[in-house]
């Protein structure tokens, strides 16, 4: 069995394939404290309620857009499972074209997204990642990663509505039944979720002007589902896109290893 960790800035998505079958994901918070043991401990809890123990575990592969996290789970991957883990980075085999400037700026999390995405639909292809930042990435139909845009996160943006006025509180991301609020915390959902939508809408529709026919819209992340009901460009949501992607590169490795 396969164990893929993604690490990002606000959740630690971990992931067990067998057989190339997602069988179990687990959601973790980032922390900069929490130590590998701490987190070893967590994830050998979560593998127990999958009648599963670390000796099941084969492989794992990694990606990570935290630094400081990465040492972490490097050394729990040691110490519960006995294995070096496989970090996932521009210099790994992607099958991908990298048509950036520097392509070490990339995050691997995109770099997984797109790998999972090319390989699923095998088209021309936008994908958007809605986690703490909204990343956007162009997908050539001959597999070029062409570039994308970054915009601040749907819950960084009512995190910080909250933490920078002194009389709006933190609120759900739900979606109002109106974009005229009739209160506070409604006007403040339309505001962010019909106001995400938008944005989400304007970037794909910029990026479509930019390339050769139109290229396929895949939303995934957390709050992808509540998206992509009220925007006009999104036409499917993948929610374990980047575990399907770190499970097809270690694939990858496998057959490059003989």
């Amino acid at each position: 069995m396969l164990l893929a960790i993604d690490i990002g800035n606000t959740h630690i998505v971990c992931g067990i394939f067998d057989q190339n079958r997602l069988i179990a994901n687990w959601r973790l918070a980032s922390s900069h404290t929490q130590t590998s043991d701490e987190y070893g401990t967590m994830l050998r809890s979560l593998l127990f309620f999958q009648n599963l123990t670390p000796e099941n575990i084969s492989g794992c592969i990694m990606s990570s857009v935290v630094p400081p996290l990465t040492p972490v789970f490097e050394s729990l991957v040691h110490s519960f499972f006995n294995m070096t883990p496989i970090v996932v980075s521009s210099k790994s085999p992607l099958g991908l074209t990298l048509l950036y400037d520097n392509p070490e700026e990339i995050g691997s999390d995109r770099l997984v997204n797109a790998i999972a995405a090319f390989t699923h639909y095998q088209r021309s292809l936008i994908v958007v990642d809605f986690g703490t930042a909204t990343t956007f990435c162009t997908i050539s139909q001959t597999g070029e990663y062409l570039g994308g845009a970054i915009a601040p996160g749907l819950k960084s943006a009512a995190d910080s509505l909250h933490i920078k006025t002194a009389k709006l509180p933190k609120v759900d991301l739900v979606t109002p039944p109106s974009v005229i609020g009739k209160d506070t915390v409604s006007s403040m959902q339309s505001g962010l979720m019909y106001g995400y939508a938008g944005l989400v809408d304007a970037i794909v529709n910029g990026i479509q002007q930019e390339i050769p026919g139109p290229a396929f819209v895949v939303a995934t992340g957390g709050l992808s589902q509540s998206i992509v009901r009220i925007s006009k460009t999104i036409q499917e949501v993948r929610p374990n896109l980047t575990l399907e992607g770190l499970a097809i590169l270690y694939s990858r490795h496998l057959q490059a290893c003989g």
